[in-house]
């Protein structure tokens, strides 16, 4: 069998915006190197400061390097039929095929990381970075962070792994298109990933420190984690390199994910969750009186609205509310600026209107289902539960809902009774009232308002 092990230095630009500036490939047999590929690339671009400071590459050495296009038959050929070897693959494989497909070549190649083997065949080390890792097992390292230099010490890392105990039977399994170990992150152990449960929860990805860096919700956590790791982007690639822990929390719900997984970003701010973090833009609902005495209703951003009957978070959020209060009350979307610049309704999805974009004389008539459909707005229970799914068959979930604001969730054993808001109380967690809970408390009430046991009456559970 041959491998091709691989090293690139590049001007540091995420996945798909970084470029080569030099790469060094050794074909090897597993037992002697058979050919040898090294050499400096013109990236076509300025190489940051701090890249080379980094490698010591800089523009003036790269000038009259070969361009990528140039070499590219040369890394096709001594790659053919080889398995493509590197220290954190994903990141050399990932940027040479980029590069190569801007060129137009497809290039498709087995793959094998030194960081996960060496994890699984020389276990208990403290850092496995290419240095550190070298030093502790006594593999020589020269001229550190560049390409050809760090190729040969992951060779010399590779022959070693190749013959230490088990090898065999571990390259095997790693080189089943079917594992798992070939998705994994370098750092993250399998076992990390396999205690992960298949029901909804969140998850957190941590790094070597136990740190928190990313926080997600899933209806099943097991595959929505997985999803992660199969994802090519720049930012997921950069998340995956830092992982090397996993933890979950499992709700039995997705409301409580979705609030859960809220509380969790703004409690740790993880470096590497966007939503969430910048400042939601709230829209508001309103009315207004057009000069032929028609009642309007319309949608804006908050700060344009004048004397708001509802705020909302989007603008498919305030039309998808609009549309069922169209088809609740009979309502015109033309009048409801659904529709833009028609002379009477044609909604594709609203054929229940009794408006008057086509008879004025109901003036009136329309005026008064439009001035229900507001006080309508006001009806909303202010106390109240939400009766969800449990993490087990022997409980239920329950979001609370106080005054208009989230209280916080809990799980009440399912033979428990109750009926009033003090029931609640002892089997409640508490949280903070933020605007993204607001939003998807609201969010869901507006969508599945059966599950919504209102305190103004008594109702078992």
């Amino acid at each position: 069998m041959l491998y091709c092990i691989v090293d690139i230095e590049t001007t540091g630009n995420g996945i798909k915006g970084n470029r080569i500036t030099e790469i060094s490939i050794f074909k090897y047999d597993g037992h002697a190197v058979v050919d040898e590929f090294t050499s400096l690339v013109n990236p076509e671009c300025e190489i940051p400061f701090f890249i080379t400071g980094l490698t010591g590459i800089d523009n003036d050495m790269v000038r009259n390097a070969p361009k990528l296009a140039e070499i590219a038959p040369k890394i096709l050929e001594i790659t053919s039929n080889a398995i493509f070897v590197a220290h954190s693959v994903n990141f050399d494989y990932n940027v040479i095929k980029n590069e190569l497909q801007l060129l137009g070549i497809e290039f498709s190649r087995r793959k094998l990381c030194t960081v996960r083997l060496s994890r699984k065949l020389l276990p208990g080390y403290h850092s496995y970075s290419l240095g550190k890792l070298c030093s502790a097992v006594g593999i020589p390292l020269s001229n550190r962070h560049r390409a050809r230099g760090d190729a040969h010490a992951t060779m010399l890392l590779f022959h070693k792994l190749l013959r230490t105990h088990d090898a065999e039977k571990v390259f095997k399994s790693f080189l089943n298109a079917k594992s798992q170990e070939a998705t994994l992150p370098p750092s993250l152990p399998k076992s990390e990933f396999e205690k992960l449960p298949t029901t909804p929860g969140i998850y957190y990805f941590k790094d070597g420190k136990g740190h928190i860096i990313y926080v997600g919700k899933a209806i099943n956590i097991k595959k929505r984690v997985l999803g992660h790791f199969y994802d090519k982007s720049t930012k997921e690639i950069a998340l995956c390199n830092e992982t090397a822990y996993l933890d979950f929390e499992e709700t039995g719900n997705e409301l409580i994910a979705l609030l859960l997984e809220s509380a969790e970003i703004k409690k740790h701010y993880p470096k590497f969750n966007r939503a969430q973090k910048r400042k939601i833009q709230q829209y508001a609902l309103f009315s207004y009186e057009d000069r032929n005495g028609i009642l309007h209703l319309a949608y804006n951003k908050i700060n344009m609205a004048p004397n708001p009957l509802l705020v909302l978070y989007s603008i498919s959020e305030c039309r998808t509310f609009l549309e069922a209060l169209c088809e609740s009350f009979g309502l015109c979307p033309k009048y409801c600026h659904l529709q833009d610049n028609v002379d009477t309704c044609s909604h594709f999805r609203i054929k229940n209107c009794i408006g008057i974009c086509s008879d004025i004389d109901h003036l009136e008539v329309y005026n008064q289902r439009v001035r229900k459909a507001i006080a309508s707005l006001g009806e909303t229970k202010s106390d109240f539960a939400i009766r969800l799914k449990g993490r087990n068959p022997e409980e239920n979930g329950f979001v609370l809902v106080q005054e208009n604001l989230y209280t916080g969730y809990g799980f009440i054993p399912k033979d428990t009774p109750l009926s009033t808001q003090d029931d609640f109380e002892s089997y409640l967690t508490r949280q903070k009232n933020t605007l993204e809970t607001q939003r998807i408390v609201e969010a869901f009430v507006r969508k599945s308002p059966k599950g919504i046991l209102s305190f103004t009456r008594a109702e078992t559970y």
